[in-house]
């Protein structure tokens, strides 16, 4: 069976096509979505989007938003989408250290939500390319 799924963000439809199998990054956890899901509506995190199409794994990065599962469809409402072409693997580590330094050295409630927000949107882009 197939799924169709489509990522939809405030400026555009990013993604519109048919996939095998998905797995989101929920406030939960991961959660894997196949054919015949009953039907759901889940918040997602800031996280990796995987989805396979034809045996080949595509990963996309979610920078929050929902997802709403019904009768084979998936509908994934984000704030923001990357693609691992967009993102420059040769900074990505020296980011992805420097935001965990700064969310260990955040000292007030507010420096705390901006910086787990930043370290959160690194630590995707680097699974994203493991």
């Amino acid at each position: 069976m197939i799924l169709n799924i489509c990522v939809i963000t405030p400026e555009n439809i990013f993604l519109n096509q048919q996939v095998e199998e998905i797995i989101l990054p929920t406030n939960t956890g991961q959660m894997g979505i196949l054919s015949n899901h009953a039907p759901l509506i889940t918040a997602l995190d800031i996280g990796v989007m995987l989805f396979r199409k034809q045996k080949k794994w595509t990963s996309l990065i979610l920078l929050g938003g929902f997802a709403l599962i019904k009768q084979n469809k998936v509908t994934i409402l984000v704030n923001e989408v990357e693609t691992t072409q967009q993102i420059d693997k040769t900074r990505l580590q020296n980011e992805f250290v420097i935001a965990k330094q700064n969310l260990e050295q955040a000292i007030n409630k507010k420096q705390k939500v901006e910086a787990n927000f930043i370290f959160k949107r690194a630590r995707a882009r680097y699974q994203s390319i493991q």
